[in-house]
C-alpha cells in the first residue's frame, strides 16, 4: 500500500476526501467529520503532525493524523478534546496491513504505532495477533433511544427518580422557576461558550488550569466546531435555569443516529439539587419525544452517575502495532510497569 504524507496544518486541502472516507466506511461518525478534526489541529496541534493518505487521494483507502510520540514511538493525534482517534480505513482493508505499510513509509526507526481510543461500533476491534495488540481504553455509556421516555424513565432506579422529583418539586415550591433552553444557531455559539466559561471558571477546574475560557484554545475551538455544525443544524448548547441564573450547560453535536454529549459543566455553589442531572432528565424526555436521534453518547469513562442513566456500555479500545515481534512481546510482558507519559496506547488518561 502507497502512502502519502502532508502536513496536518493543509489538512483543509484533504478535507474532502477524509470526508469521502467517513461517509463510505460503514457507520458514519460525527466525531470524525472535518469540522470537527479540522479545529482540532488547528487549535491543538504542536505543528509537527502529519497528515497520512494510503492509496488514491480522491477516494483514499486509509487516512489518519499521526505525530512522532518520542524516539520509535508513533500515535495518531489525540488531544483531550478528541473523544475518538483521528483514523479512518476502509472496513475491507485488514488493520495490520495497513499498519505495517504505514510503519515502513515512516521515518525510521518505528518500534511501535499506536492507534489510539477507538470505538468497537464504529470499527470493529481487531485479533490480537500477529504484530498486533489491542488494549482496553475506557468502558463508555450510551443510550439507547427504543422505546418511551415512560419506559424508560420506569426502568432508572428508585433513588433517581425519586431524588429529582423531590429536588423538583421543593425548588418549585420555593417558587423557582426551573428553564430548560436550547441554542441551535451559529451566532449563538460564541456567546454560549462565554458563559459556559464563566460558569466552569467559578468551579475547581479553573484552579487546575483546565477550565474552557472564550479567550483560550479550549473556548475557542469549541466556537469554532460547534458553530460549524450549528451550521447544518447539527449543534446544540442546552442551558438550564434556575430563575434566570445560568445553572448548567451541555454542548452537543448530534445527526440522525446520535446525539453526542462533548462538554458538561455546572454551578457547583448549589446545595440542595443536582441542576445538571435536573437539565438531562429534561433534555433525554425531549430526545425521546423527537425521536430525531438512536442514540444519546455519553464518550467519557463510565462513572457511577452515569450508570443511573444507562445500562448500556460497552469498552473501547486502542491498537498498537509492532513491526518487530520481540519489541511487542517485550511490551506486553512490561505493560504493568508503563507509565502514561510514555505515550504509546497503554492507559487512559484522556478518560475522565
Amino acid at each position: 500500500m502507497n502512502w502519502q504524507f502532508f502536513e496536518a496544518s493543509d489538512f483543509a486541502s484533504h478535507r474532502k476526501a477524509w470526508d469521502w472516507l467517513n461517509q463510505n466506511n460503514g457507520l458514519h461518525s460525527l466525531l470524525l467529520e472535518s469540522r470537527f478534526v479540522e479545529p482540532l489541529i488547528s487549535h491543538f496541534g504542536a505543528g509537527d503532525e502529519k497528515l497520512a493518505i494510503a492509496g488514491p487521494l480522491h477516494e483514499p483507502v486509509a487516512m489518519g493524523v499521526v505525530s512522532k510520540v518520542k524516539f520509535g514511538v508513533w500515535s495518531t493525534f489525540q488531544p483531550a478534546q478528541a473523544p475518538l482517534g483521528l483514523w479512518l480505513s476502509r472496513t475491507d482493508s485488514p488493520v495490520e496491513s495497513l499498519l505495517s505499510s504505514l510503519a515502513a513509509a515512516l521515518p525510521k526507526p518505528v518500534l511501535v504505532f499506536a492507534i489510539t481510543q477507538q470505538d468497537p461500533y464504529f470499527c470493529q476491534r481487531p485479533e490480537d495477533q500477529g504484530h498486533v495488540a489491542t488494549m482496553d481504553y475506557i468502558q463508555t455509556a450510551h443510550i439507547n433511544i427504543n422505546e418511551t421516555f415512560d419506559e424508560y424513565w420506569a426502568a432508572r432506579g428508585k433513588n433517581l427518580r425519586h431524588n429529582l422529583k423531590r429536588q423538583r418539586n421543593r425548588l418549585e415550591r420555593e417558587g423557582c422557576d426551573l428553564r430548560l433552553e436550547v441554542l441551535t444557531q451559529p451566532a449563538d455559539m460564541a456567546q454560549a461558550v462565554r458563559q459556559y466559561g464563566e460558569l466552569e471558571s467559578a468551579g475547581w477546574k479553573s484552579k487546575g488550569g483546565s477550565a474552557v475560557h472564550i479567550d483560550n484554545t479550549q473556548g475557542q475551538f469549541y466556537v469554532d466546531m460547534l458553530s460549524a455544525f450549528a451550521a447544518t443544524g447539527q449543534g446544540r448548547v442546552y442551558r438550564y435555569f434556575y430563575n434566570d441564573q445560568l445553572v448548567a450547560t451541555d454542548f452537543c453535536v448530534l445527526d440522525d443516529n446520535a446525539l453526542v454529549i462533548l462538554k458538561t459543566t455546572y454551578d457547583e455553589t448549589i446545595e440542595g439539587s443536582s441542576p445538571a442531572l435536573l437539565m438531562r432528565q429534561e433534555v433525554f424526555q425531549a430526545l425521546f419525544e423527537e425521536k430525531a436521534v438512536r442514540r444519546i453518547e455519553f464518550y467519557g469513562r463510565v462513572r457511577e452517575w452515569h450508570t443511573k442513566w444507562s445500562d448500556n456500555i460497552r469498552v473501547m479500545y486502542h491498537v498498537n502495532f509492532y513491526p518487530w515481534k520481540l519489541v511487542k512481546i517485550l511490551k506486553n510482558r512490561a505493560a504493568p510497569s508503563i507509565q502514561p507519559s510514555d505515550g504509546v496506547a497503554e492507559s487512559a488518561k484522556n478518560g475522565a
